[in-house]
């Protein structure tokens, strides 16, 4: 997905620059004296993009003011889709572990946040748990989401992954620090009955 999501990123980017560069070039070569093909929109230094009769040309058809606040909605969509799928937190690829001979290896992030997610899901109280590194592949940090079963006290919960499933995986990593974002949510159930 991350991929796919940048990809789209750079042909986007890519299309947007290259329209913009080619008509802002064009009108500013036409300003400046060039002439321009017969089908070109701008004639001239001293004509207008639109004229007023192609502005006010489709303004009383039934069709035209709903075609215009749809299209103006989905390009809204989009660029707040773009908008917030680049400013989401960029999954960390790789982590880098220190061997000791100074030449290091790489641990895939994946793999790290699995292990992790498992023993943290594994934890007594823990219904169920998800991982995502951050950061620098020196330097990870983790986000941690719990859900938490019913009549679970929050702050054990948080000290066992805390002394068990992160204590764990900084030390396999041979990382100075794991620091880590943890969020913490409790199960819905029924109620339970008294009698």
């Amino acid at each position: 997905m991350r991929a796919m999501l940048g990809t789209v990123n750079r042909v986007l980017i890519a299309v947007a620059g290259l329209v913009l560069l080619a008509v802002g070039g064009a009108v500013l070569a036409v300003g400046l004296g060039a002439s321009p093909p017969s089908w070109w929109l701008h004639q001239g230094p001293h004509d207008s993009l639109l004229s007023t009769a192609e502005r006010t040309r489709w303004r009383d058809e039934a069709w035209w003011w709903p075609t215009v606040i749809a299209v103006l909605a989905l390009v809204v969509l989009l660029a707040l889709w773009w908008l917030t799928a680049a400013s989401r937190r960029r999954r960390l690829g790789e982590v880098l572990v220190d061997t000791g001979d100074g030449a290091g290896a790489l641990l895939r992030g994946r793999a790290l946040e699995g292990v992790l997610a498992g023993e943290a899901g594994r934890l007594d109280g823990v219904a169920d748990a998800h991982v995502h590194l951050t950061g620098r592949r020196e330097a990870p940090e983790t986000r941690v989401r719990l859900l938490l079963e019913p009549h679970v006290d929050p702050a054990t919960a948080l000290e066992h992954l805390t002394t068990q499933a992160l204590t764990h995986a900084r030390e396999s990593a041979a990382l100075p620090a794991l620091p880590a974002e943890v969020r913490m949510k409790g199960a819905k159930h029924k109620a339970e009955r008294v009698s």
